[in-house]
């Protein structure tokens, strides 16, 4: 992929030295500076001064969906949320922001421990909700913490706020953002490490690398785009590693303020050591193509899912999916190379086509090594990777550790087509199996089930999948629309038997030990489903609970791509939801009471179903 302009400004700069202090880049966050802490093998835990939290758990002998280490301690943050103005590449814009932030907070805790958030709403002007979803973390025995507003509780109302507490249950990279409309295109994300067996030897953790694709306007603007007549795609306007990136000033709009050379990330290598690297896509919208000159890298864990190392020049990830890898430090000990993410401008629409002057779809970041100027301008050369398909690599590139083999005969198999047209109202929007979701923040799908309530004749749009008390799911999924989709379970890591183009045939890849993870993503199809792009997930319905299978693109689950599952629906009805939960229903019912919220996507619609809601069921309604 050839460099734009912006690119080309940074390689022709004399130094390195940013014009912005990281308070204005960044806030209070130190990620992307050289004063960004490596993480230690794992979190100090009192009474154990030699051994390891998990004990003599490995990656081969462990099954993390049946085991977890005991006497895990328990970590509390405090997380208050609210606007502030920063400008990651130069470009000044508002943004939501946790503790000052941007990424925010980094937590990091043992496999085994008990993370304790308490959330706090101080967004303002306006007013919003909000809620955190813990990605990729099964909560198991606590599904009404996974943090998805309409689904496993009501949004948090302004000036209240929300206690999240569960099981660090898997252990690797993960990520925590808002599930709010697109709120998390607006800064509302941070990386979650959870330290556990190592499946590759290596010496130093580098830490969490956050790519992120990165645009100017607000996100309620954004959305409003995606959800207007004919509206055209979404475009970003740049590109992120961990927060920081450059912008050519000459093509900001809007009359927004904006600052040349604001400034790079910068990580430093130790010559001769192996370093883990933890790479997460925490974007909108845009597929990353990530590098390092001079390098290669092993890949050692898909998203909480380690796997047999295999070396390669370029990761792809999605949105949502992470992958850990181990590069050697092969460099002398005064050089210094780039690294470099490119969000794919053939597979995602919001990316800049083309890649014009006015914007990048390229992110660069300075690796120095001990030796070398931490302000000189590498002058490496990118490494070459061709055209390469809109989807993850080979499933037969990618096989766990721990085997965990995927039945031939699911107890329930389930086709989904995913499709896009005009609907009523003539807005273009996405459907799976004919329906757009459309979310109600007055209600709690979770609490409905709890209690019975598994019909859903009150909203169809609700996109309910009832699987009962089956023993296993199998998704088939087509995609009959002309571009690929990051697809996210919650609560699971799922098998992923098969992927590709046209329609499955049955063959399973590594049907005793298939690629896991809880991101995939599914190819760019044709109109007809001969032509679909398809993958066929599967995973035991052991976790009851209400969970969100959904693209991970922010617009497009603004535009209703998005179905909610229940599964083990006689145990579910059994589980005690937690009064505080349903306090955010009650706290919400008298917000909007009160409040118009401004409800224009598919996370933001709140309809008034007068009594067709039975007492039984509800939290709160709006009156």
């Amino acid at each position: 992929m050839a460099a734009s302009a912006v690119v080309n400004g940074i390689l022709a700069l004399n130094s390195l030295v940013p014009a912005l202090p990281q308070s204005a880049t960044n806030g209070n966050s130190n990620l992307g500076t050289l004063q960004a802490p490596t993480l230690p093998l794992f979190v100090a835990t009192p009474n154990l001064p030699d051994g390891l939290p998990w004990g003599t758990a490995t990656v081969a002998n462990t099954n993390p969906y049946t085991t977890t280490p005991g006497g895990g301690q328990t970590h509390s943050y405090q997380f208050n949320i609210a606007r502030g103005n920063i400008q990651p590449d130069g470009v000044n814009r508002s943004v939501l922001l946790v503790n000052g932030e941007f990424p925010a907070p980094t937590i990091e805790v043992n496999w085994g421990d008990t993370i304790s958030v308490e959330v706090c709403n101080q967004i303002t002007g306006p007013e919003e909700g909000t809620a955190l979803h813990w990605h990729g973390i099964l909560q198991t025995l606590t599904p009404w913490y996974d943090g998805v507003p309409s689904v496993q509780q009501c949004p948090i109302a302004p000036g209240k706020c929300f206690t999240y507490t569960f099981l660090a249950d898997l252990y690797g990279t993960t990520w925590y953002h808002s599930h709010y409309s697109a709120q998390y295109n607006a800064g509302l994300l941070g990386a979650l490490i959870i330290h556990g067996p190592k499946n590759v030897p290596y010496d130093i953790d580098v830490g969490p690398v956050l790519l992120t694709d990165w645009y100017h306007e607000d996100y309620f603007s954004l959305v409003e785009q995606t959800m207007t007549v004919g509206a055209p795609p979404v475009k970003s306007d740049n590109n992120l590693i961990n927060g920081k990136m450059n912008f050519d000033c000459a093509f900001v709009t809007n009359g927004q303020h904006c600052t040349p050379n604001a400034g790079l990330s910068k990580f430093q290598f130790q010559s001769g050591k192996a370093h883990r690297l933890r790479l997460i896509n925490a974007g909108s919208e845009g597929l990353q193509r990530f590098t390092i000159d001079g390098h290669t890298m092993t890949v050692m864990a898909n998203d909480f899912v380690p796997v047999k190392p295999y070396t390669t020049d370029v990761i792809t990830l999605g949105i949502g999916q992470r992958t850990d890898v181990i590069v050697q430090a092969t460099g002398p000990p005064n050089s210094s190379f780039w690294m470099r993410s490119d969000i794919d401008i053939n597979c995602s629409f919001n990316s800049i086509t083309n890649d014009p002057p006015n914007g990048s779809s390229h992110a660069l970041a300075a690796i120095y090594y001990e030796d070398a100027n931490t302000n000189e301008v590498p002058t490496t050369t990118a490494t070459p990777y061709g055209d390469l398909a809109c989807a993850n690599d080979p499933l037969s590139e990618t096989t766990p550790f721990f085997p965990f083999p995927a039945t031939s005969n699911p107890a329930v198999t389930q086709e989904i087509e995913i499709t896009f047209g005009r609907n009523a109202t003539n807005f273009s929007v996405f459907s799976m199996n004919g329906e757009s979701f459309r979310a109600n923040y007055d209600y709690s799908i979770l609490a409905l089930a709890n209690q019975g309530n598994l019909s859903y004749p009150l909203d169809p749009e609700w996109n309910v999948f009832d699987f009962g008390n089956n023993a296993s799911i199998r998704l088939v999924v087509y995609n009959l629309f002309p571009a690929s989709h990051p697809m996210h379970l919650h609560g699971h890591n799922f098998n992923v038997l098969a992927e590709g183009t046209g329609i499955w045939d049955g063959t399973i890849t590594h049907q005793q030990n298939t690629q896991r993870r809880d991101v995939q993503i599914i190819r760019p199809g044709g109109s007809v489903k001969a032509q679909a792009g398809y993958i066929v997930l599967q995973y035991n319905a052991d976790n009851p609970g209400v969970w969100p299978f959904h693209c991970h693109i922010a617009w497009h689950v603004s535009a209703g791509l998005y179905i909610n599952t229940v599964e083990s629906v006689s145990l579910l009805e059994k589980r005690v939801i937690p009064q505080s939960v349903q306090q955010t229903c009650t706290d919400w019912g008298v917000y909007a009471h009160n409040d118009v919220v401004d409800e224009i996507d598919s996370g933001l619609k709140d309809r008034d179903l007068g009594g067709l809601m039975p007492e039984s069921a509800k939290w709160t309604r709006r009156s």
